[in-house]
């Protein structure tokens, strides 16, 4: 059939975005819930930029779960205003999603799929017990596991995963698990934060942990909550350009932080029995 024409091209798009996760039901699009994919498109569509997430194969490097949140995810999209996009998708975005870089990719570009690697930060919101028994722990992670104990496995997946790298910092701005991988399975970092986090404790030990990451278990490990897990960085081979951030929307951002700080610092005071 010979092409129309008239007909404007697709042109596939990738950006490296961020999020704050609080105030959604994770990335991945639900019907009737507030997600990031949701927002996306919704504000795709508002710029005339898309006409819908399935016709423009909008689609996510990762999934994150109802909380966590992301200093570099990448989205991809098709689209006939390539202009558009990356002129207009930061001031239709709302305030907790934002966007840093853009690239044009080949129309094949899939992010799930093809990017290098994933690097999660979990921040723990307490100092370990045991530090060196945490970063101990957390060497027996790196290289081939079965993690069936450490996640919720999907129908027709592999328990195995590679960890490429992992560590243990504590710092002034506070403790933190450090995990590169090429992927991930659902709760998995969560979990191998939650169980270093025993460890530290003292009510799990090496052993425990090694025979886990054998894959016998009768109980999975319980996952850290989601709030301190952040998706840090996406690494892909593209050439990035970058995409100003409106002063308005970081300015906000700092705004929620300190009035977070404040709560916190609040909530501290309010513990029975604690002297002002």
């Amino acid at each position: 059939m010979a092409e129309d024409p008239g007909q404007t091209p697709l042109i596939r798009l990738a950006f490296r975005i961020g999020y704050i996760g609080t105030s959604f039901f994770g990335s991945q699009y639900q019907p009737d819930q507030r997600t990031v994919e949701g927002e996306i498109e919704a504000a795709c569509v508002r710029a005339g930029i898309i006409t819908s997430r399935q016709e423009s194969r909008l689609a996510l490097s990762g999934r994150t779960d109802r909380g966590v949140h992301a200093k570099c995810q990448i989205l991809a999209f098709s689209t006939s205003h390539p202009d558009l996009a990356v002129r207009a998708l930061n001031g239709q975005l709302p305030p907790d999603i934002w966007v840093t870089d853009w690239a044009q990719v080949p129309d094949s570009f899939y992010p799930r799929y093809d990017v290098i690697n994933r690097t999660y930060r979990y921040y723990f919101s307490r100092p370990p017990s045991d530090l060196r028994a945490m970063s101990d722990a957390a060497g027996l992670f790196l290289g081939t596991h079965d993690f069936r104990c450490f996640a919720r496995i999907e129908p027709g997946k592999s328990p195995v995963k590679t960890i490429d790298l992992i560590t243990v910092v504590s710092d002034e701005d506070g403790c933190r698990l450090i995990v590169t991988a090429q992927s991930f399975l659902w709760h998995m970092v969560r979990c191998i934060a939650g169980s270093l986090f025993q460890v530290s404790e003292g009510e799990m030990t090496m052993r425990d942990l090694a025979q886990y990451l054998s894959g016998a278990c009768k109980n999975k490990v319980k996952p850290a909550p989601p709030d301190g897990l952040i998706l840090w960085d996406v690494q892909a081979d593209l050439d990035w350009h970058e995409i100003p951030v409106q002063g308005l929307k970081v300015k906000r951002i700092v705004r929620q932080s300190e009035e977070l700080h404040l709560l916190g610092t609040v909530y501290s005071l309010l513990v029975p029995g604690r002297e002002g």
